[in-house]
């Protein structure tokens, strides 16, 4: 079983969560911990892909389109390695963001490939804060949030952006990020991830991400197929949406590695 809590692209990956029984009197931040592990726990797959379209809006309604692929490769117990490569308009094709997720606390690392001038760039920790590709996903958006990376803190109940009840917790990173905290909204039902807000440094509402559209693949797997990111401060917003996901194809996790972005893709 995988526990993961996610964002962005990689949250289009492992969403469902299954519930604890018998649960004893326990702290907030005990119960927001236990309500973070209970999202992204789901039956073990070796890897996935899917199709989609990065959607960039301005303050004033204007609109561009990018299209991509995502492979996602598991590697060992809690450990990934994944790869969004846009496919079109031809001046963003083949370039590539490679992330290497890693459990137990451990920094992920991540790379992006720059095919303009041929070169793959590693992301540093300091970088993350800064915008993928210039839409409202910054490059921690675009990571494994590993559950031990962050301690926790139940808010409450509420409704759900789509309807129904939602657990509500804040989560507060452990190492170097951009936000003081994230407010996380979790389908009390399925535990997925329903709505993130997300708080700068001076704890001013910077960001909230949307996930609708959930679907159920091989009676098992869930994934959202629409992610709206609106940042607050600009007016601007960035909607990824994701179709004919795949699993279990086969691909090998050396061609989700530095190298085979050196290599070309």
């Amino acid at each position: 079983m995988h526990r993961r809590f996610l964002t962005a692209f990689i949250a289009a990956f492992t969403v469902l969560g299954l519930g604890l029984g018998g649960a004893m009197a326990e702290t907030s931040q005990e119960k927001g911990r236990r309500i973070a592990e209970m999202v992204g726990v789901e039956p073990g797959f070796r890897d996935q892909a899917v199709t989609g379209e990065m959607i960039l809006t301005t303050q004033g309604g204007q609109s561009s389109t990018r299209r991509f692929e995502a492979r996602s490769v598991e590697t060992g117990p809690e450990e990934a390695r994944s790869i969004l490569v846009f496919q079109w308009p031809g001046d963003i094709r083949d370039t590539a963001l490679l992330t290497h997720s890693h459990g137990g606390g451990r920094d992920d690392d991540q790379w992006l490939f720059l095919p303009a001038v041929s070169k793959v760039r590693r992301i540093s920790s300091s970088g993350r804060s800064g915008s993928f590709v210039g839409s409202e996903f910054a490059y921690e958006d675009m990571v494994d949030q590993d559950v031990e990376k962050y301690t926790y803190n139940f808010v409450g109940t509420g409704p759900c952006p789509g309807g129904g009840t939602c657990n509500i917790v804040d989560r507060f990173p452990g190492g170097r990020s951009a936000y003081s905290y994230q407010r996380v909204w979790i389908d009390s039902r399925r535990n997925l991830i329903q709505k993130v807000e997300y708080y700068d440094r001076r704890k001013a509402h910077l960001k909230t991400m949307i996930a609708t559209g959930y679907r159920q693949y091989q009676g098992r797997y869930w994934r959202a197929q629409k992610m709206t990111m609106t940042n607050h401060l600009t007016g601007k917003g960035t909607t990824l949406t994701w179709e004919g996901f795949r699993f279990n194809q086969g691909l090998n996790p050396n061609d989700l590695s530095v190298n085979a972005l050196r290599r070309g893709l």
